[in-house]
């Protein structure tokens, strides 16, 4: 069982401050504080340590809000070992979100990267993605194409090969697993709902 001390309870309030304000994408305006809160979760209820639990819900602090700045302000409060991952889950580092690289090259950058990523990072990483393709699932059946509108890449394709991709090599890194096996079949489900042939779906990104 993960025991879950202060510092936890201080990630969350910073966390909370962090994304104050901030909205997930989509139709229904959820405030931001509830991915981190799912992922963390989901860290914890597959026996992740509370540095994984704590970098769960700070995983997005460095790419959407703050750049390596917040990183180090993060590695201040709550150690290295959590800045670390957090660091790892990020695509982006740069200081204005607004100022990334392209899509693509983001992404493709972050699947190469996750053949060598810590364990720490493989488990928030995999909570992570699993819960935007739940989400994303669960939009689409609510309210059809216009969810893809949403994202900085609208083209489902692309969005399908990439959950198509993160699948297969969130398998070669955590192996057998009740959650790797749940976000195949979510990016499976993506798919359908895009109408995306199976030979574009697992073509490279």
């Amino acid at each position: 069982m993960t025991a879950l001390g202060s510092r936890f309870s201080d990630a969350l309030g910073f966390a909370a401050d962090v994304h104050a304000g901030q909205l997930r994408k989509g139709p229904d305006e959820i405030p931001y504080i509830a991915h981190l809160l799912a992922v963390a979760s989901i860290v914890i209820e597959n026996g992740g340590s509370e540095d994984e639990a704590i970098a769960a819900l700070l995983h997005d602090a460095v790419e959407d809000r703050g750049g390596e700045p917040r990183a180090q302000e993060i590695e201040e409060r709550f150690g290295a070992p959590v800045a670390g991952i957090v660091r790892e889950c990020s695509d982006s580092i740069a200081a204005d979100p607004t100022k990334k690289d392209d899509w693509g090259e983001r992404k493709r950058a972050y699947l190469d990267y996750l053949r060598t990523a810590s364990d720490g990072a493989i488990a928030v990483s995999l909570a992570d993605k699993l819960h935007n393709a739940r989400a994303i699932v669960r939009d689409v059946e609510l309210h059809g194409d216009e969810v893809w509108e949403r994202f900085s890449e609208t083209d489902p394709v692309k969005q399908v090969r990439y959950y198509h991709s993160l699948a297969r090599r969130l398998r070669d890194r955590a192996g057998e697993s009740p959650l790797v096996e749940e976000l195949e079949q979510a990016a499976e489900r993506m798919r359908v709902h895009a109408r995306v042939s199976r030979t574009d779906a697992e073509a490279d990104l």
